[in-house]
């Protein structure tokens, strides 16, 4: 007796119409289409994993450096007055904190500029 993959290839192309809903015409409703649509978009939300995290640390930097040239320092000067400091935060808590606790962030900015000087 022949054994039919009817089953089997019933559920993946089930599996590949349920991930394309929403798509705009024969992409929802063509299994060919459907299949390159998804195949496509998965490239794509990889590729956008991996932009979000160059895209996130640009923003942190911009933040940054507005924040420390309102205190008179360049960017590259206060990360690495920072460092020769010892301090150990990253780009993101930076940022943060530039926005949300002014008084704290001016603190930093003059221990990276001590320590720049000493």
């Amino acid at each position: 007796m022949r054994v039919r993959g009817r089953p089997a290839s019933r559920a993946r192309r089930r599996r590949i119409l349920k991930r394309a809903k929403g798509y705009v015409g024969g992409r929802h409703r063509l299994i060919r289409t459907a299949t390159e649509a998804v195949l496509r978009s998965d490239a794509f939300a990889y590729k956008g994993r991996k932009q979000k995290k160059r895209m996130f640390r640009r923003l942190w930097i911009t933040r940054l450096t507005a924040a420390a040239r309102n205190h008179g320092l360049s960017y590259s000067r206060f990360i690495h007055g920072l460092k020769q400091a010892g301090v150990e935060l990253d780009r993101k808590q930076l940022s943060e904190l530039a926005i949300h606790d002014p008084k704290a962030f001016e603190s930093l900015v003059d221990k990276a500029k001590t320590a720049l000087s000493g």
